[in-house]
């Protein structure tokens, strides 16, 4: 299958989600985001979190913070 194909058959998929302000690459970091939602509900602080949620998922602290941040936001 082509690049061409896979645009084809997935665009009005992307194009919505592009309407949404959504980067369809955040979808590697939806288990990131459980996993801090998780966290808080046990009461874990967020400092402590955001460390170990770095180290586990090979991203910057600075990342997930924003990565929280974004994916916690409303749609467009």
């Amino acid at each position: 299958m082509t690049v061409y194909e896979t645009l084809k058959i997935c665009g009005g998929l992307i194009e919505n989600l592009d309407k949404a302000g959504i980067n369809p690459r955040d979808h590697k970091y939806v288990g990131l985001f459980e996993d801090f939602r998780e966290a808080r509900e046990r009461g874990e602080k967020v400092a402590y979190i955001v460390a170990c949620l770095s180290a586990q998922y090979n991203v910057s602290e600075r990342s997930v913070y924003e990565i929280v941040k974004r994916l916690g936001s409303d749609c467009k």
